[in-house]
């Protein structure tokens, strides 16, 4: 049984959060809070909101001990990209894009 949670258009760009998302990818839950609880990224305070809400749909729609979870998969794709403009020297400008993500995870039973 797979338990699945989202959260869609993050304002951080997704390399970012990938980072730490390959420390708790495969790790039981109580492992990945440790980690996102000790590190103090923003990256890792959206995780742990994600996390969090998977677990609750476990607990709540599926009535699953948490002590038998673990991250099966996490994904972090591309959201869409804010496009702003800096002005620059001789009337030009620059492009900003700010990049927003989308986070899934995945959780399973041991």
């Amino acid at each position: 049984m797979e338990i699945i949670a989202k959260c869609k258009k993050i304002r951080s760009s997704p390399q970012k959060i990938r980072v730490i998302a390959n420390f708790i990818r495969g790790k039981n839950i109580k492992k990945a809070f440790q980690i996102l609880s000790f590190n103090a990224k923003k990256s890792s305070f959206l995780l742990k909101k994600v996390l969090f809400s998977a677990i609750s749909n476990a607990e709540h729609n599926y009535g699953i001990d948490l002590e038998k979870l673990k991250i099966k998969k996490i994904f972090i794709d591309n959201g869409p990209t804010l496009k702003r403009t800096m002005p620059r020297a001789k009337g030009k400008s620059d492009k900003i894009l700010k990049r927003t993500s989308h986070i899934t995870v995945i959780l399973s039973e041991k």
